[in-house]
């Protein structure tokens, strides 16, 4: 499990254990702010993702799309 924050303002954790790499939600950020991990491996020993929180704005549309449950998204207000 690794966090990723900018700015106190937003949070993204990846559950590594739980993703199996299917990419999806690779595919739906709309941001580009997710790929696939060089160095992190998950469920089958596939690649993870990783975030770049600078580019990510908290939208929650990956948390909601992914069907491991292996991204939880934290907007504070």
């Amino acid at each position: 499990m690794k966090d990723f924050k900018a700015k106190d303002f937003k949070k993204v954790v990846v559950f590594h254990g739980l993703c199996k790499g299917c990419g999806l939600c690779i595919e739906k950020c709309p941001f580009k702010a997710i790929k696939f991990s060089p160095k992190d491996l998950g469920y089958y020993s596939t690649p993870t993702v990783e975030i770049d929180i600078e580019k990510c704005t908290a939208c929650g549309l990956c948390e909601i799309i992914c069907p491991d449950s292996a991204l939880k998204v934290r907007k504070n207000k």
